[in-house]
């Protein structure tokens, strides 16, 4: 019998950690290759770790709440075989460091985390895990910016900051840092300006994981960028028209639904390419102008939260691509098989109110973007037309959309016409186009 180290494994690129939220086998459990043996939590996504190798579970080496590094071991399995001196690994207990303590003290749940009055600029890109530790230690954003981080791109990780604490505390007491004036300081999430008592009879339901990551990303968005929004109507009776011819050919064909968004999609990549600047995001006094066209989906969750998968490179599919990966990302993501890498990247968001049966909404951009697209209700309306004879009124297929937009980069004439050009590409659908 050998022994063979489970690791935590690559979640895409600027994902470093995940916090354990269940083990789905104890210790002493047989697994089989391929089975799901752990649920782990990234700031973007839940999902499963499988195990490549069948065998039995001998030592679960990070427990519930625990953080895990990319390829740091989370289990021993015991397997058949001699095994190779790669999955041969010790079981003995690393030594204490000198931040244990510390460390004990700081990584709790979510829920049990102290509030804190601390805030951060949106030119700091801290995890969950980070940014809590700063928050309960009242590490200012001063301090924040002294500290050389070790992660992707000099990004802060967990140990840079805990060894920040540990040194900070064997120094001596030193004046204070400066006081920064300007603004007042913002009121955290979890730490709203008046308290609200709840009278006899009201519900206490508390936040769970991915609503407070919600809640945080959302006022973060709107204390970062200055949200304008343009709206506009468009006759998409063409478009209708086509779906209603091509859906049942495709879904014979392919075995995939033909829903609307992926001429919705279709439409915003090419509206992109004639305005590239609409694909970029803010760097401190940078503009980032990105590459690829990476096109978020906003997708409702079957218990009320919000998830963004991304279709990746949107604009080297075509139609029938695209039907399939957003079948694909929406299917996962109501049925929490979505993958952290599924949530990155993201360079443009649509969301589509309309499903609800709503005509418009103004949706808060997602950072690091600076713009994103509302698709409302379609709905049958009288409306006017132009024809060679004269003008007649007629019921068309017609929708809403609005579009929101970062002022620190868009301004109204890119925002505005942007959003003219995917109404063009809606109302002018080609009847004959092929799917």
């Amino acid at each position: 019998m050998a022994e063979y180290k489970l690791l935590l494994p690559s979640m895409g690129e600027g994902v470093m950690e995940a916090t354990i939220i269940t083990w789905l086998f104890n210790e002493g459990d047989n697994v089989k290759e391929d089975d799901s043996v752990v649920e782990i939590a990234t700031d973007k996504v839940d999902s499963d770790v499988p195990t490549p190798v069948s065998g039995k579970i001998v030592k679960i080496l990070k427990q519930k709440d625990e953080v895990a590094k990319v390829g740091e071991a989370i289990a021993i399995l015991e397997i058949e075989g001699d095994g190779s001196a790669s999955e041969e690994v010790t079981t003995e207990t690393p030594a204490a460091t000198p931040d244990t303590e510390t460390l004990q003290t700081i990584e709790q749940p979510l829920q049990t985390t102290a509030a804190s009055n601390v805030e951060f600029s949106g030119d700091l890109y801290l995890s969950p895990l980070v940014k809590s530790i700063a928050q309960q230690e009242n590490i200012s954003e001063t301090e924040l910016k002294s500290i050389k981080g070790s992660g992707l791109e000099g990004r802060i990780t967990k140990e840079d900051i805990l060894a920040y604490v540990a040194n900070k505390g064997s120094q001596p007491a030193q004046q204070a840092a400066p006081v920064q004036t300007a603004t007042a300081p913002k009121p955290a999430v979890s730490a709203p300006a008046a308290t609200i008592t709840a009278a006899a009879g009201d519900e206490i339901i508390p936040m769970d994981r991915m609503r407070k990551i919600i809640a945080e990303n959302m006022v973060k968005a709107k204390q970062i960028a200055p949200h304008v929004t343009s709206f506009i109507e468009t006759d998409v009776t063409n478009v209708v028209k086509w779906r209603n011819k091509n859906k049942a050919i495709f879904e014979k064909r392919e075995g995939e639904k033909l829903t609307f968004m992926p001429i919705f999609v279709k439409a915003v990549v090419k509206a992109i390419q004639d305005f590239p600047m609409i694909n970029v995001s803010v760097s401190g006094e940078n503009i980032i102008k990105k590459k690829n066209i990476n096109i978020g989906m906003a997708t409702a969750l079957p218990d009320g939260n919000l998830i963004v998968p991304v279709i990746k490179n949107a604009d080297q599919l075509s139609l029938s691509g695209l039907a399939k990966a957003i079948n694909d990302l929406a299917y996962r993501a109501r049925n929490k098989k979505l993958r952290p890498e599924d949530t990155q990247g993201a360079t443009y968001t649509i969301s589509n109110v309309g499903s609800f049966g709503n005509l418009m909404g103004t949706p808060i951009i997602p950072q690091p973007q600076v713009a994103i697209l509302a698709i409302g209700a379609i709905v049958k309306k009288p409306a006017v037309l132009e024809t060679a004879d004269g003008d007649v009124i007629a019921i068309r297929n017609l929708m809403f959309m609005s579009h929101s937009y970062d002022h620190r980069v868009v301004d109204g004439s890119l925002g505005g016409m942007m959003l003219k050009h995917v109404h063009d590409y809606l109302e002018n659908w080609d009847l004959n186009t092929e799917i």
